[in-house]
């Protein structure tokens, strides 16, 4: 489904349930997101949200974690976010009661379809039908959730020259989710959020935004950690760069990671840019990287898996000072008007090794099992030779 091009577009499974959702849903048109009950412009000002520390299994599952959900709500209640970012989640446990929790809180998600399991992985990259299938069972379980706002279809996965190949794939996995979601009836965002590599970024914004409209992304993200510290501002940290990369992009933008720790305590001077004159009227808003203290060090509170307890630090303070002095002025619904061209398509180059107009297939296991009988007329002996054996591999990966 084409935004742009909407007077409006319902997001999600906002009118799935029969319930009467304690959260307003929320609308796309052109290249910002809004309120549709209010008409007012929508700023994500949000967190990561990923707790690791003292994690028992190799599933981290934070909307699974009662103890943790409760905990963790009073705290997102006390720092004045409305959304989270979750990146791994395991779609067969219950997520109701959490769900409820966030949703009661005002509070959005957006939630990452891969898992280390089952994504794209940027170096030998396939876009097969068992991950297509894990994504679709994890939009079956959350759809019915009327505070799930956006799905993200790849984290950084071309994230410099050698690995743009991967792009191709995420758009083909783009493509296929929101065909997927079409069946539903859903109209949930599939967005994509990049690693703002120079090199390679312009041509990521614009490939994701080229092409046939069912396989654009809706929204796009970019992960940056360019402001550093007080003495770092609008323009030497590179955000003006990144702005106006994004003037006449036609689809909402947000950061969807944020938040350098070269310097601590954060002070998050970049958060008055961000929401202000400088950024306001280009990008939704953003997420804090991230909420929970880890061993990477960019935490705001410290917790622990089945403990109660939280323990905030010079960050947290700051961050919540930050979002509460910024008042983003936007724009009214009803007085905004989409402008602009989607993307040009790029071509293929000494940086940027894509050819923009070819995606991979759609997974299919019919396919896949007609190709792999018709192998044993094609190759005689039991034994193939490597350049056969390469072939095979590229072939089975690229369809099954």
């Amino acid at each position: 489904m084409k935004f742009a091009t909407l007077a409006s577009a319902s997001l999600g499974a906002l009118c799935a349930s029969s319930v009467v959702a304690a959260i307003d849903p929320l609308t796309i048109k052109g290249s910002k997101w809004f309120n549709s009950k209010t008409g007012e412009q929508f700023y994500f000002k949000g967190v990561a949200y990923q707790p690791r520390t003292g994690l028992k299994s190799n599933n981290p599952d934070p909307l699974a974690d009662m103890v943790g959900c409760k905990r963790d709500v009073a705290v997102f209640k006390d720092l004045g976010i409305n959304s989270i970012r979750v990146y791994d989640v395991d779609y067969t446990k219950s997520h109701d009661e959490c769900m409820k929790l966030l949703e009661d809180a005002g509070i959005y998600l957006l939630l990452d379809m891969p898992s280390p399991q089952y994504s794209i992985n940027r170096a030998e990259p396939h876009w097969d039908h068992d991950t297509m299938s894990h994504w679709q069972a994890k939009v079956d379980a959350f759809s019915k959730y009327p505070n799930l706002v956006a799905w993200i279809a790849g984290n950084e996965v071309a994230n410099d020259v050698e690995t743009t190949p991967s792009a191709a794939f995420v758009k083909a996995a783009i493509r296929d989710m929101k065909a997927y979601l079409k069946t539903k009836k859903l109209t949930t965002p599939v967005g994509y959020a990049d690693n703002d590599d120079p090199k390679i970024r312009m041509n990521l914004i614009n490939f994701f935004n080229c092409g046939d409209e069912g396989s654009r992304a809706d929204f796009y993200g970019i992960n940056t950690y360019r402001w550093c510290g007080d003495e770092t501002n609008f323009k030497t940290s590179g955000y003006e760069d990144i702005t106006k990369n994004m003037t006449s992009y036609t689809i909402p933008s947000l950061l969807t990671e944020y938040g350098c720790n070269l310097v601590r305590p954060r002070t998050f001077s970049d958060v008055k840019s961000l929401y202000g004159t400088d950024m306001g009227n280009i990008f939704s808003g953003g997420i804090l990287y991230e909420y929970t203290e880890e061993d990477n060090e960019y935490g705001i509170v410290k917790v622990s898996f089945g403990d109660s307890k939280v323990e905030k630090n010079g960050d947290y303070d700051n961050f919540k000072k930050a979002l509460a002095a910024v008042k983003p002025q936007g724009v009214k619904m009803d007085s905004y008007k989409a402008s602009g061209k989607d993307s040009v398509c790029p071509a293929a180059s000494s940086v940027w090794h894509v050819k923009s107009d070819v995606l991979p297939p759609t997974p299919s296991q019919a396919r896949c099992q007609c190709m792999i009988d018709s192998l044993g007329c094609t190759f005689k002996s039991d034994k193939l030779s490597t350049d056969e054996g390469k072939l095979v591999g590229e072939v089975v990966g690229n369809i099954c």
